[in-house]
């Protein structure tokens, strides 16, 4: 599994300190979260850590071996909770987290191997090994712990994007992701108030941009609502 390590400075708090835009943030920007799944025999929570992509619209996949006991969990009970936290110096509990409930299935859609491997390249290794598969994890609710005194729950609304009408810029995500110039991405990040650093766009989305330095995530949403490849240039200049 791939470690995150403190960033050395923090990115920006998305939103202005609107919550959902910051809940958002963290969902698409996490690498790695605790699992709890149920135990079919005693009924009572197991935690385990795994990593962690993004759908589309936001939902976490997961790609878990079937000999692994979270994935026989889940496969007996798709009830799940992931726990998802923006590293940071200091106290650990000052920092932003957001506590997901939902409901994970398993999903054979073939673009979830691509969006997977772009944030974990290291996953190459095994992501092929015929017991392996991807668990998306529907949200039905979340508990964002923002600040002291900001802890709101938070409707699925609130955390996905939504994909109406998106059809030709999901379609052409992959190009886009191999295909965009990488001087663009690096000026607009730091239009965006982005520390410096060697970013990479890992995905896209009519939300906003992935974007991966090492092991430093950064999720950048568009001002607008982006449909179709054409849009970007605008979008992004």
């Amino acid at each position: 599994m791939i470690p995150i390590t403190p960033r050395a400075e923090p990115l920006p708090e998305p939103g202005g300190g609107d919550h959902s835009a910051l809940a958002r943030a963290l969902l698409r920007e996490a690498l790695t979260a605790s699992l709890a799944t149920l135990d079919p025999s005693g009924g009572h929570p197991f935690v385990s850590l795994v990593t962690v992509a993004t759908d589309y619209d936001g939902a976490p996949l997961l790609l878990a071996s079937r000999l692994a006991l979270h994935s026989r969990n889940m496969a007996a009970d798709g009830r799940v909770s992931l726990l998802l936290s923006r590293p940071g110096r200091g106290d650990p509990l000052a920092h932003p987290r957001l506590t997901l409930s939902g409901i994970a299935t398993p999903s054979g859609a073939k673009h979830l191997r691509a969006r997977f491997l772009a944030r974990h390249p290291k996953a190459a290794l095994y992501i092929d090994f015929p017991d392996f598969r991807f668990w998306r994890v529907l949200p039905g609710a979340a508990h964002l712990v923002a600040g002291f005194g900001r802890a709101p729950e938070l409707p699925p609304a609130a955390l996905l994007t939504d994909l109406t009408g998106a059809e030709a810029l999901l379609d052409a995500e992959p190009r886009l992701v191999e295909q965009l110039d990488a001087a663009a991405i690096q000026r607009y990040a730091l239009r965006q108030g982005a520390p410096a650093g060697a970013w990479r766009l890992v995905g896209l989305d009519p939300g906003g941009v992935d974007l991966l330095d090492g092991e430093r995530a950064l999720r950048l949403p568009f001002p607008c609502h982006v449909t179709d490849p054409a849009m970007l240039d605008d979008v992004m200049r």
